[in-house]
């Protein structure tokens, strides 16, 4: 059931925030495009638009930005 389409980005906590996501799949090239991104409306978190740039992200959690959606991956037992 696995798409494609969705990279999986690891990361090394249980959680990441929005902004550093963003930066961390290069989505965005900083943190000021991540904010402007998000600011505009034209960021989705789990298929819904969040201006959150904050926000906490946890493992299956989904982003997608410009058509490009990755699916964020925590370690296990994290």
């Amino acid at each position: 059931m696995s798409n494609p389409e969705i990279e999986d980005i690891p990361i090394r906590d249980d959680m990441i925030r929005l902004g550093q996501l963003l930066k961390l799949a290069n989505l965005v090239q900083d943190g000021v495009e991540a904010a402007e991104l998000i600011k505009n409306g034209l960021v989705k978190v789990n298929g819904e638009i969040d201006d959150r740039r904050g926000r906490q992200l946890h493992d299956g959690d989904t982003v997608t930005v410009n058509g490009q959606t990755v699916r964020v991956v925590a370690p296990s037992g994290a």
